[in-house]
């Protein structure tokens, strides 16, 4: 049977305990927090009050905090782009009689997922901080540029990419959300914490799929997530672009502002790899080929050469001024 087979036999076979992953890893719609939760109520006679008090807050946020928050925005607002890409996995369809378990994950998570972007893109509005425009323009060129995450349609390589990308955000979003507090602003400190607990709720569905797949498995997925490794995780908006610009111009300008302001660093990408290997617990993985032992081995030391290269690189201290953010912070 041919590697593409044996994966759509292993993913019909998990596939049963998908109901189970949605109940243990997702919350239910009448249950979870939404965007107007957390935003001033458009109802209320205090509505005006209540955006003044969003306004006078964001003023004592900083240019880079003002650029990662766009860009985490405007990361979690392509959510069309993930959505497609991960229908498209082989094992995972949507069509007629043969819509299956897979398809239902993929429209649950991205339901959660969607008010990430709502509720950010909404604050960044009220906050009068950025040029909502040029936000906009840069939303609707990342998802009509798309993304190539190297994974193809191979759902082994999507599950290693989610899974990691998944912790990456919540990273990002909690260190985003540590800092606002540390400057006063309580309200979109809580915001971006529970965003992160939501993002570390779907890390932690995802890395249970790749941990039964190597169940079912294990070489394949030892391959699979090697070659993920060799051509390095990229971020979904790795082809961030702003107006005029050329495709992923942006986003090392972007990369370079969260690495200064330590919001998701180099050191963080060895972090996740070490959590990785450790909880799907490469070292005691048996009945491996010879191709799939070496890819072990690879992986088992991949973190310690990442982090000689890490402590090697040096990152741009000056500030790249985008058109998403005046150099002041504000409009």
């Amino acid at each position: 049977m041919s590697a593409k087979n044996i994966r759509i036999e292993v993913m019909r076979a998990i596939e049963s305990k998908v109901d189970s992953f949605i109940d243990s890893y997702l919350i239910p719609i009448d249950e979870i927090w939404q965007p107007t939760d957390f935003l001033p109520d458009n109802q209320s006679d205090k509505f005006l009050d209540d955006v003044t008090q969003i306004r006078e807050e964001a003023k004592e946020l900083g240019y880079d905090f003002w650029v990662t928050m766009v860009a985490d925005t405007i990361t979690e607002e392509a959510l069309p782009t993930y959505e497609s890409w991960l229908m498209d996995v082989e094992g995972i369809d949507q069509h007629g009689e043969n819509k299956n378990g897979w398809s239902k994950w993929v429209r649950h998570w991205t339901a959660e997922e969607n008010r990430h972007g709502d509720v950010l893109n909404k604050y960044l509005y009220l906050s009068g901080r950025v040029n909502m425009k040029e936000v906009e323009i840069t939303t609707q060129h990342l998802i009509a540029d798309g993304f190539d995450i190297g994974t193809d349609r191979d759902p082994y390589k999507n599950f290693v990419y989610t899974s990691f990308q998944e912790l990456a955000t919540n990273i990002s979003h909690k260190r985003v959300g540590q800092m606002a507090k540390k400057k006063g602003n309580l309200l979109l400190g809580k915001m971006c914490t529970i965003i992160a607990g939501d993002e570390m709720r779907h890390h932690l569905a995802y890395r249970e799929f790749v941990k039964t797949i190597f169940d079912h498995d294990p070489s394949q997925m030892m391959l699979a997530f090697a070659d993920m490794m060799k051509k390095k995780i990229v971020m979904p908006a790795h082809f961030l672009r702003e107006s005029g610009g050329n495709i992923g111009t942006a986003f090392e300008n972007f990369s370079n502002c969260a690495q200064r302001l330590g919001v998701y660093t180099a050191h963080d990408y060895v972090e996740i790899l070490k959590k990785l290997n450790a909880y799907w617990e490469l070292d005691k993985i048996r009945s491996l080929t010879d191709d799939a032992e070496k890819a072990r081995d690879y992986l088992m030391k991949l973190p310690a050469r990442l982090e000689r290269i890490s402590e090697r690189m040096k990152f741009p201290e000056d500030q790249y001024h985008f058109k998403w953010v005046e150099a002041n912070g504000r409009f």
